[in-house]
């Protein structure tokens, strides 16, 4: 077996494609083919298709007969469905449908490698993870092929597969990692608009000079399911081959097909009269999206039917049914998505429902695609004028994407783009939009190996990395605008200590605007910079080493940074005390690419320490420190005091100087075992110290070294005093802990939560007493990663408290448990919306002005996320918001109730118990 092919894969939204070119052709360039798709159509029924539409469907135990999912290489499949069956049973039976992967795999706001889809479903379906979604797609597009070419497995070839050219750093790394997971080691990645036009200078090779007379500056303008692209292109040179060079990328846009099908799916539920579930809505979605296509056809139907499926056993006759008329869709379409506005209307900044939408999706705020286009024009002026010239215009455009198969919008689009300019604008021929990704990545394969034009113009971005100066963070420029691909560079001038033993993180940003910074360059941090996911490693040794940033921008279409040992420890820029390294040495640094959520580290820099804080430390070290003097009780009873005497009131300690103390207890850890106050400060201190978990560089290692004493349990354990500082440090930094750290909290308290059995009497001689079961039950409204089930069974031991009448802190606990926006967990997390709502019925019931409490909860369990597989019904939560109104509580709770609101300060410090440390307030 050898290498014959090149291979491109159009990684959809909506659609998956798959084209290649044979090597041992005599003109690889014309033998580019698209690779008909074996895919179930049908219960048992296997077809080739050009499309795999990107759509998994996960059967029921039973829903389907014996062999119904069998694949010619898999006569046992039992699931995921892939493809067009996949799609159009996910419409007919809600609730079991993965759709849109490729937009949950950019998403930052959730853990794109934890099991999540599909959507809302309920929780006897299982669930798999955007990556294994993606890599599942994948993987039917290998084994068709392996199936087809068994000379040739899909593996051996070389493979290009598309992203976004918006997508960054960490949903690209996402995209190799479902591409090893599907068994294609290493392809490289390549930008779907540069791939539409390699398709389009391998479709014109023979005549591309005359196909691009008179064309300076093209856009490519790439609408597809899940998102819109832009790129400029700029062509030069008169000879028979143009030059072709990559001016601009747009940022990244989740807006596309899937907007306009909720767009519609949102009139026909209004027409319907009812407010649809999570999973009906998903199949009305998928129901508007095949309504779309034959409304905006040319020879579309003056009306349609839209069908919802009913739920369990009234999936049939349960069914809802809605007529569609064109002339209302297509102006709904038109006018909401590609308006006619002018150059100078740029997309609205209204914020989004709190990052979500309606399929849980942090889609734009703006959906007119034209005004993002105008604003994409106007940032890129100044590059397009530095490199053709000032005046310069669009001579261009080419469109590709399957939302702009309808003429209809290509033809609104011409006509916008036309009204910004007097020059004639020229529309390119895409004989194929949804197939020209893959066709151009596979040219892409062949331009590789010197076979074809190349689109030159190197990195569209300029990449930063995030540095302390003073008391803010500047950013230092790694990559600069237009660096080429496969030459590393280093960040000359600057040197930086890299600690060793622990872990090292970089905040990483990066602009697709105009900027003139080389590397080295350290610039104030501004708007148009954008906050990618951080790089961290951990370097094995002691000390400090001496290194210098080192960056390369690699073949495959990676970012790579890495941190390399000077081999001259004599440089100007040595660090003080620095540790000696071999020569050369190199620290890979990678992405964190976990969830990053409002428990993470990419908090705002911590400020300066202010000239106090050496006294601070020396009072902390003269009762922790490596040589402790022999205090007395009083004296570890004033620490307290000591240390505010000298920083001022607790409540003013910045980020910074917390984190600073923390370090000063946490090496004198050892010494908490000293005296039952030795041990009651310590777990006080470090819980303060480190509240709430997250928001300074490193604090995720911080938590996993504190975490370490868990293990290790109380050592004075019939000091009741000792026991409630224990349980307030793991509530005080949960949400800095994982999913992993909270199991095990809830694990040991659990003992002392659970209700006795009923005709069961305790035996008090078996409990041990003084545990502080109230810092328990606060604890317990804290551990938001825990699994949805064992909050639901934590929260009805909450609820019999709560209707016995015993209650401090229960109402707390019982709102955070049921939060419609967990604050350090991620929404999958959240407890399903009917649990929810018996639990605000049951604080509905309680005299809100006699359980300070309630009012509070009752804003939490009824909070507004803007996605309905998390919301409460908008009767039940009219009435929550009316009873916080009548029982006077802050007008901003019952507001969060009708529409989506961050928290306040004061909210927060409700949320937590207890006020942030000065300076860090919850995205």
């Amino acid at each position: 077996m050898a290498l014959r092919y090149c291979v491109g894969i159009d990684l959809g939204t909506s659609n998956s494609a798959l084209a290649y070119a044979d090597l041992e052709a005599r003109d690889p360039g014309a033998a580019v083919s698209v690779f008909e798709v074996a895919q179930l159509v049908g219960p048992g029924d296997v077809a080739p298709r050009p499309l795999l539409p990107s759509h998994l469907y996960l059967p029921g135990p039973y829903e389907l007969p014996e062999g119904a999912l069998a694949l010619p290489w898999d006569a046992a499949h039992r699931g995921p469905a892939v493809g067009g069956f996949a799609r159009d049973q996910g419409a007919r039976v809600p609730g079991r449908h993965v759709a849109s992967a490729k937009s949950w795999l950019c998403h930052p706001a959730v853990d794109r490698t934890a099991a999540i889809l599909p959507w809302g479903a309920s929780p006897e379906v299982a669930r798999i993870s955007p990556v294994e979604a993606s890599a599942r797609i994948l993987r039917h597009l290998r084994d068709a092929w392996d199936a087809a070419h068994p000379q040739a497995p899909l593996a051996e070839q070389d493979v290009v597969v598309t992203v976004p050219a918006s997508f960054d750093e960490g949903a690209r790394a996402l995209t190799l990692r479902a591409a090893a997971e599907a068994g294609l080691p290493r392809p490289a990645l390549l930008e779907e608009p540069q791939a539409a036009f390699y398709d389009f200078t391998r479709v014109h090779r023979g005549a591309l000079a005359q196909e691009l007379a008179g064309v300076r500056l093209v856009l490519v303008c790439d609408i597809g399911g899940g998102t819109t692209d832009f790129t400029l292109i700029a062509v030069e040179g008169s000879g028979e081959e143009p030059v072709l060079r990559r001016l601009a990328v747009g940022d990244h846009l989740l807006l596309g097909g899937d907007n306009m099908d909720i767009a519609l799916a949102r009139r026909a539920e209004a027409d319907l009269g009812v407010k649809l579930g999570a999973g009906q809505w998903g199949a009305l979605v998928q129901a508007c999206r095949a309504a779309k296509e034959r409304l905006l056809a040319a020879d579309g139907p003056d009306r349609t039917a839209v069908v919802v499926p009913g739920q369990g056993s009234r999936l049939v006759g349960g069914a809802l049914s809605v007529q569609l008329a064109r002339e209302a869709a297509r102006e709904q379409i038109l006018e909401g998505f590609v308006p006619r506005v002018s150059r100078t209307d740029l997309p609205a900044r209204g914020a989004r429902a709190a990052g979500l939408s309606e399929l849980g999706l942090p889609y734009a705020s703006d959906p007119a695609i034209t005004r993002h286009a105008a604003g994409f024009l106007r940032r890129h002026e100044r590059t397009v004028a530095e490199a053709l010239g000032p005046g310069a215009s669009v001579d261009a455009v080419l469109y590709n994407g399957g939302a702009l198969h309808a003429e209809l919008l290509a033809r609104r689009l011409d006509e916008v783009l036309q009204s910004w300019q007097s020059a004639p604008l020229r529309r390119l021929r895409n004989d194929a939009p949804d197939l020209a990704v893959a066709r151009g990545a596979a040219t892409y394969g062949l331009v590789r190996r010197g076979l074809g034009l190349r689109i030159g113009g190197g990195s569209p971005r300029t990449y930063y990395v995030g540095v302390a100066s003073g008391e803010r963070t500047d950013a230092l420029c790694v990559v600069p605008r237009g660096a080429p691909e496969g030459v590393e560079q280093e960040v000359q001038g600057r040197g930086f200590g890299l600690t060793l033993g622990r872990p090292v993180r970089f905040r990483l940003f990066a602009s697709s605007g105009y900027r003139p910074e080389k590397p080295g360059d350290l610039v104030p941090l501004d708007d148009e910079l954008a906050e990618l996911p951080p790089l961290q490693s951990v370097v094995q040794g002691e000390g400090v080493a001496e290194v210098r940033l080192h960056s390369l921008l690699t073949e495959i279409g990676t970012l790579e940074l890495s941190c390399v040992a000077e081999t001259d420890s004599g440089t100007p820029y040595a660090t003080p005390g620095a540790a000696k390294a071999a020569d050369g040495a190199r620290w890979k640094l990678e992405f964190q690419l976990r969830q990053a959520g409002a428990a993470d580290d990419r908090g705002g820099s911590v400020s300066a320490l202010p000239r106090a804080i050496e006294p601070a430390r020396e009072a902390v070290q003269l009762v922790y420190g490596k040589k402790p003097q022999p205090v007395a009780g009083r004296e570890v009873k004033d620490l307290w005091r000591n240390l505010e005497k000298a920083l001022g009131d607790r409540a003013g300690w910045t980020l910074a100087v917390n984190r600073d103390l923390w370090g000063v207890l946490w090496a004198g850890a050892q010494k908490r075992r000293r005296s039952p106050d030795h041990e009651r400060l310590f777990l006080q201190l470090c819980g303060f110290a480190l509240r709430p978990g997250f928001g300074a560089p490193l604090d995720a290692w911080r938590c996993e070294q504190a975490f370490t004493l868990f293990s290790q349990g109380v050592t004075h354990h019939k000091e009741a005093a000792v026991w409630a500082a224990w349980w307030i440090l793991w509530r005080r930094i949960a949400a800095g802990l994982g999913e992993t750290e909270h199991a095990a909290i809830f694990a040991a308290i659990e003992p002392h939560l659970r209700p006795t059995p009923k005709g069961r009497v305790a035996n008090p001689g078996k409990k041990a007493p003084g545990l502080a079961v109230d810092e328990m039950v606060r604890l317990l409204g804290a551990l938001e990663r825990l699994s949805p089930a064992a909050k639901v069974e934590a929260g009805s031991w909450l609820v019999e408290r709560l209707r016995a009448g015993d209650a401090p802190g229960v109402a707390w606990a019982l709102g955070r448990l049921g939060a419609r926006v967990p604050l350090a967990g991620a929404a999958h997390q959240a407890v399903p919306p009917e649990v929810a709502a018996e639990w605000l019925e049951l604080l509905l019931g309680l005299d809100l002005r006699a359980n300070p409490e309630a009012p509070f909860a009752i804003a939490q369990l009824a909070r507004l996320s803007g996605d309905r597989a998390r919301d409460l019904d908008e009767e039940l939560r009219a009435r929550a918001a009316a009873a916080l109104e009548e029982a006077r509580a802050p007008a901003e709770w019952a507001r969060g109730i009708r529409e989506v609101r961050a928290l306040g300060e004061k909210d927060e410090q409700r949320v937590f118990g207890e006020a942030l440390p000065l300076g860090l307030h919850l995205a």
